[in-house]
């Protein structure tokens, strides 16, 4: 083999991407190459690009011609691939105006991640260890006590503003037994909690023969790996019914926590973005999934600034965000899409406004999360523990209760003696303490 095979991955994006890097790590690793966090010591740079946004093309793009420029001055030059959802909107084109690259592998390519590495590498397949049988298996290489683990990919949505339809194409259900084989090599790896993701994680199961549900696929993951939590985010309001409620009841290691992106909350805003529902639709929903689920977490994202939306629509927004008193949630300004339906509407508000609308939004829900966050002062709960710190007072355990999504709601600060008092992976009783914004504070009960 050549003497460098070390390729690095710099991973943009939302967690699935991190499920596709993560993905192509494992199979270059079983291939026999060596992945590095360090770019300068990489032969191959993967760059694994999101373009669900504008913004995010442009993050892409500049992390790119950063990592060309870094080459630039190098003797031996990495190579530096583009993967992903960039790739897959933009296709030939990107080809034909990002000459600086040197190769494109789109997500619906990814499992061809070994054969491109040797491709652009000038690796003979021959001389690299037998590893993956046709570099096919679905295994993973994730390090650390939680992991997501996609369950479906694809959208038939087809809302206004969103170009994932085109990017992911339709929507289709991995199996049962595709899914349970990666949460199988996840929890031997010493996985402790398992995220199920996808763009509609609800309506999971009904493209597959027989149909299946997703309260079917947590009821069998709850019972087949009962030292495991499982989590699932992304769910559409369509896809909230009794049987998923009563499942979630029904096992302690299903969190029971809800994320339902719900975009907006007036019925003709909505409509307009191609959605179902109403403020008034929203709030039964949520009246029930609290009355089926006692002390179950909300999650919610929102947009301001939709292509003519008014000032009373987005008021209506406002007061919904109050009442419907989501635990945390998501805001952003609408983002006109080339391509998408939305793009080309008229009664596109300028980007002051919309910024605008976005904070006093945020500053509503953060309100009302805030003080959501307060009230678990007093409560023990089961907490993962997923890291530590260290401050001027000593260290500190970071943890996460069910309660608290990976990466986004925020952490449990456990004071602690040493890290050998708490390793990582560990489930223990914490007695909250206090909070401040979306930080608890604890101690071992």
């Amino acid at each position: 083999m050549p003497h460098n095979t070390n390729v690095a991955f710099v991973t943009l994006g939302c967690a699935k991407n991190e499920v596709d890097s993560d993905k192509m790590k494992a199979r270059l690793t079983a291939a026999g190459f060596s992945i590095v966090d360090d770019p300068a010591l990489a032969a191959l740079i993967v760059v694994n690009t999101c373009s669900f946004l504008m913004s995010a093309v442009d993050e892409g793009l500049e992390v790119i011609f950063d990592l060309v420029n870094q080459q630039a001055g190098r003797p031996a030059k990495a190579k530096i691939l583009v993967a992903g959802c960039m790739p897959a909107r933009y296709g030939d084109d990107l080809e034909s105006e990002l000459t600086e690259v040197s190769g494109f592998l789109s997500a619906a390519d990814e499992e061809n991640i070994v054969e491109k590495a040797e491709e652009l590498l000038g690796i003979d397949p021959s001389s690299l260890p037998a590893g993956l049988a046709a570099h096919g298996a679905s295994i993973r290489s994730n390090e650390g006590p939680s992991a997501y683990v996609k369950i479906s990919d694809g959208c038939d949505r087809f809302c206004s503003y969103c170009m994932i339809p085109y990017i992911r194409g339709r929507y289709h259900s991995f199996t049962q037994k595709q899914i349970f084989d990666e949460v199988a090599e996840l929890v031997e790896g010493g996985v402790r909690e398992i995220v199920f993701i996808g763009q509609d994680t609800g309506i999971w199961g009904r493209d597959l023969s027989p149909v299946q549900s997703t309260a079917e696929l947590l009821d069998a993951a709850a019972s087949a790996f009962p030292d495991t939590w499982f989590r699932l985010l992304y769910l559409q309001p369509a896809g909230i019914n009794d049987e998923l409620l009563s499942v979630m009841n029904a096992h302690d290691n299903i969190c029971k926590y809800l994320d339902m992106p719900l975009q907006h909350a007036d019925a003709d805003v909505l409509k307009a973005m191609n959605r179902e529902g109403s403020s008034a639709e929203y709030l039964q929903v949520l009246e029930h999934v609290r009355d089926m689920v006692p002390g179950i977490t909300t999650r919610t994202t929102f947009m301001a600034g939709f292509p003519g939306e008014t000032e009373e629509q987005f008021e209506e927004l406002l007061d919904f965000a109050e009442e419907a008193r989501f635990d945390y949630a998501v805001v952003f300004p609408y983002s006109q899409e080339e391509g998408s339906a939305a793009g080309s509407f008229d009664g596109q508000l300028d980007e002051g406004t919309k910024i605008e609308r976005a904070q006093r939004l945020l500053d509503v829900c953060d309100a009302v999360g805030h003080a959501s966050i307060a009230r678990t002062v007093g409560k023990t709960v089961q907490a993962l523990v997923e890291g530590y710190e260290h401050t001027d007072a000593g260290v500190e355990a970071l943890a996460r209760w069910q309660g608290q999504a990976p990466e986004v709601d925020g952490q449990i600060h456990v004071p602690i003696a040493s890290e050998d008092a708490l390793p990582i992976g560990s489930v223990v009783p914490v007695t909250i303490t206090d909070s401040f914004y979306y930080e608890l504070e604890g101690e071992l009960a």
